[in-house]
C-alpha cells in the first residue's frame, strides 16, 4: 500500500456568521502519496486556503475526515494538533514570516529549539541546509540585508531543517519577481527530486505547472485532478 501523508475523506468545513452558513469546502477527498509535488489550483473564494489550513492542522474540519502523517486530526487536542504540526509539517508563506533583526542561521535554528534540540546543534544543522540552498555565505544576514528571493530560501531551508513529513507552500512566489519566482519553483523541484512531499497552493497557473500534480477547486469542490506525464525537472 503507497505510503499517504495527506488523506481527505468527504471533508466539509462551514463558517456560521450570525445567522448565514457559508460552505467552504463541499465534501472534497484527495490523498498526497509521499514523494508527490501537488498543487493545489484555484481562484480567491475556491476553498483552496481552507484546504490549505485543514491539511496543515491549523483548522478542523465539520465533517469528515483529515488525516496528515497516519494522525487524524479529530482524534487530537490542541496540544497534539501543535505538536504534530512541529514534527511533520514545515511551512512557507507568501511573506516569508522571518524574525526580524535575526540572522538567517537564527530564523532556520527556531524550529529546532522548539523541538527541544540544543543551541548548538540547531545552528549546526541550520547552517548546513542554508549552505545546501545556496546561502552559506549569507548565514548572519538578517532580512534586511536579503533580497526577496533569499529571503524566500531562508523560509524554505527553516520549513525543511526538521526533516518534516509534508512542505506545505501558501502561495510562495506571490511577493517575488518573475526572476527570483523562477529560481524558487526550481528549489521545489529540486526538493521534490530529492524525496520531499510537497503541497503548494497558488491561483497561478504557471506556478502549478511546475508540480507533478494538480489539482483543481472551485466553489469547494475539486474539478479535476491531473498528473503530468513525467516528473517536474529542475530547468
Amino acid at each position: 500500500m503507497a505510503d499517504v501523508v495527506v488523506d481527505l475523506r468527504n471533508v466539509r468545513r462551514e463558517y456560521l456568521t450570525g445567522d448565514v452558513t457559508t460552505v467552504a469546502l463541499a465534501g472534497v477527498s484527495l490523498q498526497v502519496e509521499r514523494g508527490e509535488f501537488v498543487a493545489i489550483v484555484g481562484p480567491s473564494g475556491s476553498g483552496k486556503s481552507t484546504m490549505m489550513n485543514l491539511i496543515g492542522c491549523l483548522d478542523r474540519p465539520s465533517s469528515g475526515d483529515v488525516i496528515v502523517a497516519g494522525k487524524n486530526v479529530k482524534d487530537l487536542n490542541d496540544k497534539e494538533l501543535t505538536a504534530l504540526r512541529s514534527k511533520s509539517i514545515g511551512f512557507v508563506f507568501q511573506q516569508f514570516q522571518l524574525l526580524p533583526l535575526t540572522s538567517a542561521v537564527d530564523n532556520v535554528a527556531t524550529p529546532l529549539l522548539y523541538q527541544g534540540l540544543n543551541p548548538r546543534e540547531a545552528r549546526r544543522r541550520a547552517g548546513e541546509m542554508l549552505s545546501r540552498l545556496g546561502l552559506g555565505d549569507r548565514l548572519d544576514f538578517d532580512r534586511s540585508r536579503l533580497s526577496g528571493g533569499q529571503q524566500q530560501r531562508v523560509a524554505i531551508s527553516r520549513a525543511l531543517v526538521t526533516n518534516p513529513d509534508l512542505v506545505l507552500a501558501d502561495e510562495p512566489t506571490g511577493a517575488l519577481d518573475t526572476a527570483s519566482g523562477e529560481a524558487v519553483m526550481n528549489t521545489f523541484k529540486e526538493m521534490n527530486a530529492d524525496g520531499r512531499t510537497i503541497v503548494l497552493i497558488t491561483h497561478d497557473l504557471d506556478v502549478a505547472a511546475a508540480a507533478q500534480r494538480r489539482v483543481y477547486i472551485r466553489d469547494g469542490l475539486i474539478e479535476r485532478d491531473e498528473k503530468s506525464d513525467q516528473m517536474a525537472g529542475v530547468r
